[in-house]
């Protein structure tokens, strides 16, 4: 079977979960290669790796690869599409992810197609576009596939591979080093999963009334492990950092569960989440728009309603 390569996503050497959801998704397509761009490659990153199913690893651990913005890792997947003749390449739908696979179409002369919820035979892949209004099936017809898949699209699964390594050399041209990373500054992490990445996300909107009433948000999140989010509404008004916003103009997300409590629904934030596996909704007002979208709706005051949720999930532990 043809290679499918997949560009690796890590973070201080510690492969995100995206990319074992992308080595799952690229057995069920063909043979899994993974590509591991940057430092920090280890021992322990080639198990985990092997363990999903990559039969093949690819490591460009030159420091210079990080060292700029994007480019770099765009010439890379180009350099080995170009020498391997791959079936497709599989990239995470981040934002630095869809700009990657962005510049590696137009220098493959390629087809791309990003923000795909599910990827099938032929590389037919589904997609939720017109801000979550439509759903589409969409295919790459000119050159080697290139395909950008949402974080939690599909459920990783151990299936071993031989993780054979390859060391891949690229030189870098001078647009590639036209923008230059100065500076980096290390995010404080807390306890909870990344937005994008978390299989469960509880978010608060406009209902939850300030900033300090999101503590009921956050205790129902952590009793069940999960991100937080916010609306719009609710990050403009300055009760949670804009950095955990759901929606068009912020972070999609594509959970297992998603529970919305307090917000109406507006398309801005329905695109957002609405191809969550899972969704709940409470709400007082019994026409929000978002219920439109719910698989479970609670109407109800959501002061009344996240407190006895949250009881009830700690009885359970």
């Amino acid at each position: 079977m043809s290679e499918i390569l997949v560009l690796v996503e890590h973070v201080d050497g510690d492969v995100k979960k995206v990319t074992l959801e992308l080595l799952t998704l690229a057995r069920s397509l063909g043979t899994p290669a993974a590509v591991w761009a940057g430092p920090g490659y280890s021992d322990a990153a080639k198990a985990k790796l092997a363990e999903h199913g990559a039969d093949k690893i690819y490591v460009a651990d030159a420091e210079e690869i990080i060292g700029y913005v994007v480019a770099p890792k765009a010439e890379l997947l180009a350099k080995l599409v170009a020498d391997k003749a791959p079936a497709g390449v599989l990239i995470a739908a981040t934002a630095e992810g869809k700009e990657v696979a962005g510049r590696l179409a137009v220098k493959t002369d390629s087809g791309v197609i990003t923000d795909a919820v599910g990827l099938g035979e032929g590389f037919v892949a589904d997609q939720s576009i017109f801000g979550g209004g439509v759903n589409v099936r969409s295919r790459v017809t000119k050159g080697t596939p290139i395909v950008a898949v949402r974080p939690n699209s599909i459920a990783p699964v151990a299936a071993a591979g031989a993780g054979a390594e390859e060391k891949v050399e690229v030189a870098l041209s001078d647009a590639a080093r036209a923008a230059r990373i100065v500076e980096r500054v290390k995010q404080e992490k807390g306890a909870r999963p990344e937005l994008t990445e978390a299989a469960i996300v509880v978010s608060g909107g406009r209902g939850v009334g300030s900033g300090d009433n999101f503590a009921i948000i956050e205790k129902l999140a952590d009793s069940l492990g999960a991100a937080v989010g916010a609306s719009r509404a609710a990050t403009d008004a300055g009760w949670y950092p804009h950095q955990f916003q759901v929606g068009q103009t912020g972070k999609t997300v594509s959970p297992q569960l998603y529970i919305a409590s307090g917000i109406s629904g507006a398309i801005q934030h329905r695109a957002g989440m609405q191809t969550s596996k899972t969704i709940v909704v409470i709400n007082k007002d019994a026409e929000a728009p978002i219920f439109e979208i719910a698989d479970y709706g609670v109407v109800g005051d959501l002061f009344q309603v996240v407190p006895q949720l949250t009881d009830e999930i700690e009885k359970r532990k």
